[in-house]
């Protein structure tokens, strides 16, 4: 499959998301919306979006869940927090 989706990283080797950008995306598969992650973490929703999009951009995904699947399957997000959502 990785054939059929040219440029696409395989490995979170490859994917370097800053410490913020895991903050945001730990918040964001505990089901949080922007204005909780932002509130959360004391920044403007205007910050988390620029966050997301960062996100998005590094794991090459269009939305929540993608990147969600994408960060499991390269195993960015650790064991045990998937074992307490």
């Amino acid at each position: 499959m990785r054939d059929l989706i040219p440029n696409q990283p395989s490995s979170a080797e490859e994917i370097k998301l800053t410490r913020r950008e895991i903050e945001v995306l730990t918040l964001l598969i505990q089901g949080d919306t922007t204005k909780e992650i932002a509130r959360k973490l004391f920044v403007s929703k205007r910050t988390v979006d620029f966050h997301l999009n960062n996100i998005y951009e590094k794991l090459q995904v269009n939305s929540r869940l993608q990147a969600f699947r994408r960060a499991v399957h390269l195993g960015l997000i650790p064991f045990d927090l998937l074992c307490t959502t």
